[in-house]
């Protein structure tokens, strides 16, 4: 487990490497969550909450619907080989 440490500004400085893990960019707006037991930093929404009302058909013009067949084939196509032999690395096993 790696550690960090409060700075006298109350900031938290977390290693590229650690950002990298979550896939996390440099200035990524944070939420702090005070729990039970600790402090919790959890990144903002993207979006603003919406009901599915408020946003059902919004890509209505520009998606056409695939079948299940076609989807299941473009699956197949992108994952061919990744997951099998000398591709599939320990990484991705644990």
């Amino acid at each position: 487990m790696k550690t960090t440490k409060l700075s006298s500004k109350d900031q938290v400085i977390t290693s590229k490497g650690a950002r990298g893990l979550r896939q996390r960019e440099v200035g990524l707006e944070l939420q702090v969550i005070d729990t039970s037991d600790d402090i919790l930093l959890q990144p903002t929404a993207p979006f603003p909450e919406a009901a599915l009302d408020e946003i059902a058909g919004l890509l209505k013009e520009r998606v056409r619907p695939k079948t299940d067949r076609k989807i299941k084939d473009a699956v197949a196509r992108c994952t061919k080989g990744k997951w099998s032999g000398d591709n599939y690395s320990r990484r991705d096993r644990e």
